[in-house]
């Protein structure tokens, strides 16, 4: 019996050290959730030996996907992600994401004086939390073909030009689509559609699809169906990213913004409800604040930095910052029925 129970001691011992084991190798694993391009392997790797941790790095290819990514376990499968301010403020709303201590984060002395004072960028503090911590934005603008165009196009209805009839190249998005829309239409908003918007803007976009030769979700994806498509124009919704991809694969192209104001994002690392070690997750934000990151992001990417003291389009008065719109739900929902090529009227059937 002694030795028996002995064995049984020995077992539930090795339970619990298997237990505490496992629960050091989870806390010491940190789980990232990125656009392409945000965590690189070069960055994960220094990372990793700074902290004597391991990364794991998801990538999203649009707001649905990381918005699906996150709540489809109660935000427990990531500690740490990249969202724009507008789609922010639904994870808040949720409750998905925890404030930041930014007494724990030094390098947001490195950032430009318009980025430090949080207070002053939109949706990013609540109640007298900070939620987010800008990383890197970009305008979307028109990436076009110079053999093609030969006048730069200085309007976003260039997309809806008969002359570029299959040979367009979208995104494939509802909520940034719809906005499109309603920048060309000349609505008064377009993140806030009302009732007597939403026909006019599905009839636009019915319109668009008869334009365009392919959808992408990825920057790269979008590079390759503008060169096997042969385009003549795209829609650059990851902005000079694009540019910089196609310029690497050789294309001889243009890059322009519509006299209607550009497209603009502010994306920002936050942190999830369930992080396992929270500690880790802020030194990922901070440490991602250093040069190397950031030349990463300008150089490699052709995005911009918070960092950089180089002269930008963030004082671009034409551009129109992402705000919440009034439902990413049905936008996402008409936009699917779209590209599957329905009518007007059955788009817009409940």
């Amino acid at each position: 019996m002694v030795h028996r129970y002995f064995n049984r001691r020995q077992f539930c011992s090795a339970l619990v050290a298997t237990a505490s084991g496992s629960a050091r190798a989870a806390s010491d694993t940190l789980r990232v959730l990125a656009w392409p391009g945000y965590a690189d392997s070069d960055i994960v790797q220094t990372f990793e030996r700074r902290h004597s941790v391991k990364v794991e790095v998801t990538t999203i290819d649009s707001d649905l996907d990381l918005w699906n990514k996150i709540i489809a376990n109660g935000a427990r499968d990531f500690d740490v992600f990249a969202v724009n301010t507008a789609e922010l403020q639904r994870y808040i709303r949720k409750g998905l994401v925890v404030g930041i201590a930014t007494d724990a984060l030094p390098n947001l002395a490195r950032q430009r004086p318009r980025f430090r004072n949080l207070a002053s960028i939109p949706g990013i503090v609540h109640d007298g939390a900070i939620y987010a911590i800008p990383y890197t934005y970009s305008e979307m603008g028109l990436i076009y073909d110079r053999k093609q165009v030969s006048v730069p196009p200085d309007s976003i209805a260039a997309l809806w030009d008969e002359r570029y009839r299959g040979k367009v190249i979208a995104y494939n998005g509802g909520t940034h689509n719809f906005s499109l829309a309603a920048i060309s239409l000349g609505l008064k908003s377009p993140f806030r559609l009302n009732d007597r918007d939403w026909p006019r803007a599905a009839d636009r976009l019915i319109a668009l699809r008869r334009n365009v030769s392919g959808f992408y979700t990825r920057p790269d994806e979008s590079v390759a169906l503008f060169k096997r498509r042969q385009a003549a124009l795209m829609f650059a919704n990851f902005g000079k990213q694009q540019l910089q991809l196609c310029n690497a694969a050789g294309l001889d192209v243009g890059y322009a913004l519509p006299k209607e104001g550009a497209l603009a994002w502010l994306d920002c690392w936050v942190i999830t409800r369930s992080a396992r070690n929270p500690g880790l997750a802020t030194a990922w934000i901070n440490d991602l604040l250093e040069s190397e990151p950031g030349q990463v992001l300008v150089g490699r990417q052709g995005l911009n930095n918070t960092t950089s003291t180089e002269p930008d389009d963030m004082d671009n008065n034409m551009l129109r910052w992402l705000q919440p719109v009034e439902s990413e739900e049905r936008r996402n929902q008409l936009w699917s029925r779209i590209v599957s090529g329905d009518r007007a009227s059955k788009v817009l059937a409940p």
